[in-house]
């Protein structure tokens, strides 16, 4: 492989260098990535990993038509949108078309977190309002102004709530206020949001927006129970405000029957505002807004024209058209359903073979799997589950966990993921798994010995890293074989916990 430079060097010049809060994946021992292909990357060894985690090489890493289609127009010409081109038009009809017919202006940005500053621009044009509903635990990007909406961040740093930001309960039903034994927790989540909208204006405030992920990713790859959104739309336009999508992680067909992920809520639901990004380009930086003619029209109301010198570009706009043309010519969306509904099939079949798994959740290629300590209590194992990614990654399987006790197993891949690929991951953590939950078991007879260190008061993880050191070798799996590689079985968990 072409290297500027060897692994431990790149290292030092990226601390050195780069900011220090912006992280690496495992950082115990991080990879160093020099090439990928389709749902594969490799390291500067060569050594082949199988990406479970990226959605934005959404029809897989350096595909060719989207690559062909870059060099194609870069050959030619890449300017901005001031000028009149064919392509920012085509891109705005093909995204239209997947849409809803109200749903039919397009902004053009670079980023995710671009397209829901503007989101927000838009929505607080539209009648004056300021306020903004969010869900705990959301994320909706790292602009300032969306960090005061994500509690996923400002939970976690110095910064407090915003006196215009609401924070509604997020809507799961397996960990959160009203679980699936509730008759209808649809409507209860919506009734909080109601509440809050009542609390606002009682204190002489109004509310701009609702926002929201279609299906909540970083929060833990959240489902929102059926009919919750059109309550919750309900509430909001009553209220004078508007309903944002952001489909940024969920869009262009991961769900597999819909091309949008809140369209599986029902065509009796349609928000006022969609936000797309990561996956619209295959890796190069474009997003958008896409709202309606109204929406539009208050907005360019204010005098101030909307200019973004890189949004919509030539190149940007063919590179959005090729993946488009990926999707639809390699039935990627039918894809994403049937394998994501194999893949799930396998993942239930673990549950009911492992405690750790508390619950699998997810459609098509979005699926959470949460790890609990107790089945009963829904304790959140974080522990076992950063021990579990760390393994797996030994396993050249890539994976991470999310949600806001880290301890939900995160699986989004390249939309061109497979059956073999899914049947791979599921036997290499059922492995992992099954040395994991004897070592606790090992441990928990040891709580009761009275010969074992972990009978004092030493901290489970500090327990977790003694048992996982003394683990069994395990026998060498299909990606070892196909590697030439070996699990080391001196896994220091103490060092995983730091990521």
């Amino acid at each position: 492989m072409c290297e500027l430079y060897c692994k431990q060097d790149t290292l030092a010049l990226r601390r050195k260098h780069i900011g220090p809060s912006c992280k690496v994946f495992f950082a115990a021992d991080p990879i160093k990535i020099v090439r990928a292909q389709r749902q594969y990357m490799f390291d500067e060894k060569g050594e082949q990993y199988l990406d479970c985690i990226n959605n934005v090489a959404h029809v897989g890493h350096c595909h060719p038509e989207v690559l062909k289609a870059a060099l194609k127009q870069m050959e030619l010409l890449n300017t901005n949108s001031r000028f009149l081109h064919d392509n920012i038009v085509e891109y705005a009809k093909r995204l239209s078309a997947t849409l809803p017919e109200k749903l039919s202006v397009c902004y053009f940005t670079n980023s995710g977190s671009e397209a829901n500053d503007l989101a927000l621009r838009l929505a607080r044009q539209f009648r004056g309002h300021q306020d903004v509903i969010t869900l705990d635990h959301a994320y909706h990007g790292h602009l300032s102004s969306l960090i005061e909406i994500s509690p996923y961040k400002f939970g976690k740093g110095k910064d407090v709530k915003k006196e215009f930001v609401h924070v509604a309960p997020t809507p799961d039903t397996y960990r959160g206020k009203y679980r699936e034994d509730h008759a209808d927790p649809a409507s209860a989540y919506a009734d909080e949001v109601k509440k809050i909208i009542e609390e606002a204006h009682e204190g002489g405030r109004k509310i701009a927006a609702f926002i929201a992920e279609s299906m909540q990713s970083c929060g833990g790859q959240i489902i929102p129970p059926a009919g919750y959104f059109q309550k919750v739309a309900e509430y909001v336009h009553q209220a004078e405000g508007v309903f944002i999508a952001d489909e940024v992680q969920v869009g262009f067909g991961r769900v597999g029957k819909h091309f949008w992920s809140f369209q599986m809520h029902g065509e009796d639901f349609v928000p006022d505002i969609v936000t797309m990004g990561k996956p619209m380009g295959n890796g190069h930086p474009v997003a958008c807004v896409v709202t309606t003619k109204e929406i539009a029209e208050a907005f360019s109301s204010s005098g101030m024209e909307y200019f973004n010198t890189y949004g919509g570009n030539p190149v940007s706009s063919a590179i959005g058209l090729a993946v488009l043309d990926v999707i639809e010519n390699e039935d990627l969306q039918g894809n994403a359903t049937r394998v994501g509904n194999y893949l799930t099939e396998l993942l239930n079949k673990q549950k009911a073979k492992h405690t750790l798994i508390g619950d699998i959740r997810g459609i098509g290629l979005f699926i959470g799997i949460d790890l609990v300590k107790d089945g009963q209590s829904r304790t959140p194992a974080t522990a076992e589950a950063q021990h579990v990614i760390y393994k797996m990654k030994e396993k050249r399987v890539l994976l991470s966990a999310d949600g806001p006790h880290r301890n939900v197993l995160k699986i989004k891949p390249p939309m061109c993921f497979t059956e073999e690929d899914a049947k791979f991951m599921v036997d290499q953590l059922d492995e992992i798994l099954t040395v994991l939950e004897e070592a606790m078991g090992a441990q928990t007879e040891s709580l009761v010995s009275d010969n074992t260190l972990c009978r004092t008061k030493m901290p489970k993880e500090a327990c977790l890293e003694l048992l996982s050191e003394g683990a069994p070798d395990q026998k060498e799996n299909p990606s070892q074989k196909r590697n030439g590689l070996r699990t080391d079985k001196h896994s220091l968990l103490s060092k995983r916990l730091k990521t």
